[in-house]
């Protein structure tokens, strides 16, 4: 189990944009599973919707990329790297994520060819998806 401060040292994202607070379990370059604890002050439940808070989907896809950055920012070789969006790819969103949510994020590495890959996510609450689909990344230097 990681950390937030552990996480910081594999992924670049701080506060108020680091969507994980804790990682269950990684192998590089193959899979992540991750948590994040979705508190109800959370900046953005300010305006999304005020009296009824819902985690915005596109912020249910970062917390899944970030994710995925655990996996691939890992291996000894990407420790010098980011992983940026390339593409997202048959995102699909099932259920409303709200204050008190315990967000399980995993990403499985699917493919990559240089520094080029996808990422199959899935995020769920108490074992019910929330969100699924896939992120494609490129790694580019950390500069």
């Amino acid at each position: 189990m990681l950390n937030k401060e552990e996480i910081k040292k594999i992924i670049p994202q701080r506060e108020p944009f680091l969507m994980i607070d804790e990682v269950e379990s990684f192998v590089p370059g193959e899979y992540a599973i991750c948590y994040k604890n979705v508190s109800e002050d959370e900046y953005y439940f300010k305006g999304h919707f005020p009296g009824n808070p819902v985690m915005p989907g596109v912020l249910i896809t970062e917390s899944l990329a970030q994710a995925g950055a655990i996996a691939i920012l890992s291996l000894e070789e990407n420790k010098s790297k980011n992983a940026l969006f390339a593409g997202i790819d048959k995102m699909k969103f099932k259920r409303m994520v709200k204050p008190g949510d315990k967000l399980k994020l995993e990403v499985k590495i699917i493919k990559q060819k240089g520094p080029i890959g996808v990422g199959e996510a899935v995020a769920s609450v108490n074992g019910e998806i929330t969100a699924k689909g896939e992120l494609t990344f490129a790694l580019v230097d950390n500069k």
